[in-house]
C-alpha cells in the first residue's frame, strides 16, 4: 500500500488540494471512509487527502464516516494531520477571511461515533490540550511569515448540524468563550489523539455567526463566497507549512494512551 507521511481533511470547496495524485483503496473496521484517499507530494513529503464530506459533498456533517476517515490515515502510514475547516466566527473582532489555529473546542454535538474504543477494554484518552502544539506552532508561525492573519490560540464550538444556530443558542456559545464554530472539529481531530496522532485544526473564518452583534445573519452564499475567495491562501498556507512538517516528537500525541486504560 503506498504511504504518507502527512495527512489533510479537506472541507467545502477544497477538494482539488493534491495535483498529480495517487488514488489508493483503504479498507478499515468502521467501514469506508469519505473517499478514497489520494496520496501526492507536497515538496519532499508524501500527503494523503481526504475530503471529509466526499468528493460531491454527499456526506453532512453528522453523517461524515469519522472513524473510518482517521483510521484510514493510520493505516496509510500517516502520524501527522492538518484539518482545515469552515468557520464562523462567535468574535466580532474576528475578520471574515481570518485563520484561527484553535488550542481547544467545546463539543455540543450529539449522536457521533466519538471513540475507538468502546470496550471491553476501559480507555479515558485526556482531552485537556486537544490539539497538536507543535503543529501548531509551525502553522502559525507559517501563516505570518506569508502575511496572512492567523490567530494563535481560540475555542471552537462544534455543533451538529446541518442547520446553523439560533440567536438564542449563538448567544449562549459566545457566552461560553467561543471563538469560532463549524460542524465538522469534532470528533475529527479527538479521535486522532486516541490514535496517538498529531492533529491540528485551521478554522477559516466564513461569516459572523447570528448571535454577533451589528453584522448580518450566517447565510449558506456567504460561507461559500467567503471560502472560495480565500482558498488559495489556505492551499498557500499549506504548501508552505507542510515541508516544516518534521516526524511524530514524543509529545502529548503520541503518549496519549499511556495510563489511559483501566
Amino acid at each position: 500500500m503506498a504511504e504518507a507521511e502527512i495527512g489533510v481533511f479537506g472541507g467545502s470547496g477544497f477538494y482539488e488540494f493534491l495535483p498529480d495524485v495517487d488514488e489508493v483503496e483503504v479498507e478499515t473496521p468502521f467501514g469506508e471512509p469519505s473517499a478514497r484517499p489520494v496520496i501526492g507530494d507536497v515538496g519532499r513529503k508524501r500527503v494523503a487527502f481526504i475530503p471529509r464530506h466526499g468528493r460531491r459533498h454527499e456526506f453532512p456533517p453528522a453523517q461524515i464516516p469519522y472513524r473510518a476517515n482517521v483510521w484510514a490515515m493510520k493505516e496509510l502510514g500517516v502520524r501527522r494531520i492538518i484539518g482545515p475547516c469552515a468557520s464562523g466566527a462567535l468574535d466580532v473582532n474576528l475578520a471574515l477571511g481570518e485563520f484561527v489555529v484553535c488550542d481547544q473546542f467545546i463539543d455540543r454535538t450529539w449522536g457521533r461515533a466519538d471513540t475507538f474504543y468502546e470496550g471491553p477494554v476501559t480507555t479515558h484518552v485526556s482531552a485537556a490540550d486537544p490539539y497538536c502544539p507543535d503543529l501548531r506552532r509551525i502553522l502559525v508561525e507559517t501563516g505570518r511569515d506569508l502575511g496572512i492573519t492567523v490567530r494563535d490560540g481560540g475555542t471552537v464550538i462544534v455543533i451538529n448540524g446541518p442547520r446553523f444556530s439560533t440567536r438564542a443558542e449563538s448567544e449562549s456559545f459566545r457566552r461560553a468563550n467561543g471563538n469560532v464554530i463549524n460542524m465538522t472539529a469534532y470528533p475529527e481531530g479527538y479521535l486522532a489523539r486516541e490514535l496517538e496522532l498529531c492533529y491540528a485544526n485551521v478554522s477559516m473564518v466564513t461569516d459572523h455567526d447570528v448571535g454577533v452583534a451589528g453584522v448580518e445573519p450566517v447565510s449558506h452564499e456567504t460561507v461559500i463566497r467567503v471560502f472560495n475567495e480565500n482558498n488559495t491562501r489556505l492551499r498557500e498556507l499549506l504548501f508552505a507549512a507542510i515541508p516544516k512538517i518534521g516526524p511524530q516528537p514524543d509529545d502529548v500525541c503520541a503518549t496519549a494512551l499511556e495510563g489511559a486504560r483501566i
